[in-house]
């Protein structure tokens, strides 16, 4: 496990630090700390021009292998890259799941028309991608899917059915990755099959789910019969599981050092509200303050060892498996910490348009957090199963 980079790297560092100075201005200025979880529902369309500029400027998919278009970096500037993106205060990124799981999931188990096809759009910043995993009766329980796909001989291609919920910026997204099952006799993680769909189809309907927040970045996705084409099956069918878990390895990698910066941008405005208010004085709360700042740190360490086993497929160490119940539980205990700094002001809205402050909107949305992505319940029984080798829950 390395903690500290070498000349090379810091560098590197000075580099994207001043080329996100120089264009985090002028029409990009107002993006700044915009967009995150929360925020996803703010500027779509000027963030998907960052993402443009992003790509002009060779940021995009900047872990990718050189021969896809990718930088290549390695580990080390990878994490320097998302800790210095969000330090800056740049946007959430609307191309995160194209550049972060489709694509390197595409690159690792796609055929090589499928990376000539879907590589290029990802990397320009010009296609943008959602993910089919949850579905309502199975939330985090992804081999328990229902959703169908069933091979039209006649027409020559997938036809897939059902529905998908907590579909993140589906409305926004030109592709979707769906998990559906190509064996209808299949149970469990067996006989499933990982697609490449497009959005734009009269097979699929997309409806906002609104939140507690009173924004609508999550989706009900409905598939009836949308077509997918016989070439756009990543593998063969059956092998759903084996790709899917690739790319949730994807999901645990070296992007979550950029996500601790951003949960850093918000330890630091709770400090500074606590400082102006007063409310540091009070021994509790520089209690709970000096708990998250640890949590913090252990979070960084626990992540740099889980990357130092990144094998570049998608496979980490058995340290990764803590890692989603460990931030998720962080971040919401965070924003409960923020509204007892706010105190009364936490509960009340100043004036019209009653739109909720920051810290307001970080409170509600890590209400989530223990949720989406795999309850805090799932990643137990994973973590137990998986990384300690104990007996699996018992089915009923």
């Amino acid at each position: 496990m390395k903690l500290q980079f070498n000349q090379d790297d810091e560098i590197f560092r000075r580099e994207i630090a001043s080329w996100l100075e120089e264009n985090l201005s002028g029409e990009f200025a107002p993006l700044k700390f915009r967009g995150g979880p929360g925020d996803e529902h703010m500027f779509p369309e000027e963030r998907k021009r960052w993402e443009q500029r992003l790509a002009e400027g060779g940021w995009t998919c900047v872990g990718w292998p050189k021969q896809y278009g990718g930088r290549g970096l390695t580990i080390e500037q990878q994490v320097i890259f998302y800790e210095e993106y969000a330090r800056a205060g740049a946007p959430g990124r609307m191309g995160h799941i194209g550049d972060g799981l489709a694509g390197p999931t595409i690159i690792a188990f796609g055929s090589d028309e499928q990376k000539a096809r879907y590589l290029p759009g990802i990397l320009s910043g010009r296609e943008f991608w959602c993910q089919g995993y949850s579905e309502p009766g199975a939330g985090s329980d992804l081999a328990n899917v229902k959703t169908k796909a069933r091979f039209d001989e006649a027409a020559g291609k997938w036809l897939i059915s059902g529905q998908k919920v907590w579909t993140s910026l589906a409305h926004e997204s030109d592709y979707c990755f769906v998990i559906a099952r190509t064996d209808p006799d299949s149970q469990a993680h067996k006989g499933l099959g990982f697609f490449l769909v497009k959005m734009d189809q009269p097979g699929i309907t997309v409806r906002p789910i609104e939140q507690i927040t009173g924004t609508s970045e999550f989706n009900e996705v409905f598939f009836d019969d949308a077509e997918c084409g016989a070439e756009d099956i990543v593998g063969a069918p059956g092998d759903g599981w084996k790709v899917a878990m690739g790319l949730l390895g994807y999901e645990r990698g070296v992007s979550t050092l950029g996500q601790q910066m951003a949960f850093q941008n918000e330890f630091d405005e709770v400090v500074a509200l606590a400082r102006d208010n007063g409310a540091a004085k009070q021994p509790a709360i520089r209690q709970r303050i000096a708990q998250a700042h640890i949590g913090l740190k252990l979070m960084r360490y626990n992540s740099m060892r889980m990357l130092s086993g990144d094998k570049g497929d998608g496979s980490l160490q058995r340290e990764a498996l803590i890692y989603k119940l460990y931030w998720a539980t962080w971040h919401r205990e965070l924003g409960e910490l923020a509204m007892d700094i706010l105190g009364p002001e936490a509960d009340i809205l100043a004036a019209p348009p009653y739109e909720l402050n920051r810290l307001q909107s970080l409170f509600l949305f890590t209400r989530s957090d223990t949720i989406y992505g795999g309850t805090n319940e799932i990643q137990r029984n994973i973590i137990a199963e998986r990384g300690l080798g104990m007996p699996r829950e018992k089915r009923w």
